[in-house]
């Protein structure tokens, strides 16, 4: 039996978001388009939608080409137990263009539409133009279909994040089934999905090399996945004018501290044990 899910329209309101109706019209159901990243709380909500019995439309993966290989096996995974298509979306350009040879141009000031700089640099939190190429994407496919409501994975422990800039409605299943994002993992579990032991590394699982992780989930990537670490290094010596990578300092500058750490704690670097494997 299908439950009501509570939608929330695009305007502007107190929380940044006024409810809306869960139906736009007469006799009308929204269509719901699940916005999958892949990680455990949009897996669990779509899991959890189809044992509700909610109708789904279609559901979406944006691809940076930035994910952890795991995370492109789970996505495969996922819709052949489902049964539901997964879109992949694409952003129009790779994203190693537009972090490092994309010309941008001045938005204000007396030079405005002027080239200034060669490339994006890494996202932050001020400067997250990977979001918006995500966000971007997803609107556009979902605007041909009517009555569209995204569904977003967001945990019954995370209402803070609920800030998204779309231009359809939306609705956070997992909030209103009361699932916390400990508890979506579990559901993960217990069907199956391990994403090949990621989250015994991380908490979160997104992009590889998001600069908004913090330094022990770097220094886990560096150990554990030392291949993705060098691919980052190789990508931000790429970068022209780098802003940097966290708090201003580059990956290069990370790698530099890392290493010292690892001098001061008695321990083999990255290039020794690079060669002993």
């Amino acid at each position: 039996m299908s439950s009501r899910l509570t939608v929330y329209n695009s305007r502007d309101g107190k929380d940044g978001f006024i409810p809306g109706l869960e139906d736009s019209g007469k006799d009308e159901k929204p269509n719901y388009v699940l916005s999958i990243s892949g990680g455990k709380d949009s897996t669990a909500m779509m899991l959890e939608m189809l044992d509700r019995g909610e109708e789904i439309h279609s559901a979406v993966f944006f691809d940076t080409g930035w994910e952890f290989p795991e995370m492109h096996e789970h996505i495969e995974k996922l819709e052949n137990f489902t049964g539901v298509k997964i879109w992949k979306l694409h952003s129009t350009l790779p994203f190693n263009y537009w972090l490092s040879a994309r010309p941008i141009k001045r938005t204000k000031g007396d030079n405005k539409g002027k080239y200034y700089r060669i490339g994006n640099s890494w996202p932050s939190m001020s400067r997250r133009w990977c979001t918006q190429k995500k966000v971007d994407a997803i609107n556009l496919f979902a605007s041909p279909i009517k009555n569209c409501c995204h569904c977003i994975g967001y945990a019954k422990d995370e209402t803070h994040r609920n800030k998204l800039k779309l231009k359809q409605s939306h609705c956070y299943p997992l909030q209103d089934y009361g699932i916390t994002e400990s508890e979506a993992l579990q559901i993960c579990y217990r069907r199956g999905f391990d994403w090949g032991g990621l989250y015994k590394h991380f908490k979160r699982v997104s992009c590889f090399c998001c600069p908004l992780q913090g330094l022990n989930e770097l220094r886990t990537l560096r150990k554990h996945f030392p291949s993705l670490w060098q691919r980052m290094i190789d990508m931000d010596k790429s970068i022209p004018v780098n802003l940097g990578f966290k708090d201003y300092t580059t990956v290069q500058d990370l790698e530099k501290r890392f290493e010292n750490e690892e001098i001061l704690a008695g321990l083999p670097g990255l290039n020794k044990r690079a060669k002993e494997k």
